[in-house]
């Protein structure tokens, strides 16, 4: 038996050195999966305090909780921003330069961040309070990672950004790239199946419904494509509703346009327009005909 495992050991150890593949073992040489998934939810819990572990605390304490969390934000933001620089070296940016600007950007983040909720409660007359927005909508979540997560994308840090918008992806079904661009009052309504690609463009008070993409019409160049603007502009006061698929980068929807639900476009939309799907045959019959 021991034969069998040497000779699979052996064969792996070959394709560690040998086959391209990245070996990690040393767990120094790349960001932690399991570093960064902690480090995103130190960042809600200070963005929003109370609502991702029991809290209560006076206002006299709450200064040594956030300067608590912080701190070890900063650690271990720090830390896993070293390693992305080892992978990908950034000119004139040390990870402590890097993580200071960062930490210096989350009292806006919090800002606007405020009126992604405002959006959500009052556009949804299913929610019955702030609170409960917090605690249960997915899109709340997802929005909050993404604004965080833009933020290293901005500094142009490699792989946390995009770790941490996954890690919200797998938690609410909900993938939003860290370089798109989405203005303030954004609300994700139900959530489940929304795309939004690296280069979209989203202007203020948008509504998405679940289901929808905004995504790149081809990816047959490859790696051509990159840096290139392939997903769609959306501009303000556009309501898209489920399943609706809206592709390329020379794609604009013009504002206060409202995209009906299983569309899909390829071209652009003027201000003030309204999409639908025209004869849909829906039929009824009895289960004997």
């Amino acid at each position: 038996m021991n034969l069998f495992f040497d000779s699979i050991v052996n064969e792996l150890l070959d394709s560690y050195y040998h086959d391209g593949a990245i070996n990690c073992s040393d767990g120094t040489n790349l960001p932690s999966k399991r570093a960064v998934s902690k480090l995103t939810e130190d960042l809600l819990s200070l963005i929003f305090p109370g609502f991702y572990f029991s809290l209560s605390l006076s206002q006299d304490k709450m200064a040594s909780f956030c300067l608590e969390v912080l701190k070890r934000i900063y650690h271990s933001l720090v830390q896993e921003v070293e390693k992305s620089l080892l992978f990908c070296p950034i000119e004139d940016k040390t990870a402590v330069s890097i993580g200071q600007a960062f930490l210096s950007k989350l009292p806006e983040t919090r800002k606007i961040l405020a009126t992604d909720l405002k959006a959500t409660f009052e556009g949804d007359p299913a929610s019955a309070s702030i609170e409960e927005v917090l605690l249960a909508y997915p899109g709340i979540e997802a929005i909050a990672v993404y604004r965080l997560a833009h933020i290293l994308y901005l500094e142009n840090v490699a792989l946390i950004p995009r770790m941490m918008t996954e890690w919200a992806h797998a938690r609410t079904g909900i993938d939003i790239h860290p370089g798109a661009e989405i203005g303030s009052d954004f609300f994700i309504d139900h959530g489940t199946g929304i795309v939004i690609g690296e280069t979209c463009k989203i202007g203020h008070h948008v509504k998405i419904y679940h289901g929808v993409t905004l995504g790149a019409r081809s990816t047959r160049g490859g790696r051509k494509l990159r840096g290139q603007k392939r997903h769609p502009t959306i501009e303000d006061y556009v309501t898209i509703y489920p399943g609706a698929t809206i592709l390329g980068g020379e794609t604009v929807i013009g504002a206060g346009s409202v995209i009906g639900g299983n569309v899909w476009l390829t071209h652009p939309v003027p201000p003030n327009s309204i999409v639908t799907l025209v004869d849909q045959e829906i039929r009824v019959r009895t289960k004997n005909e």
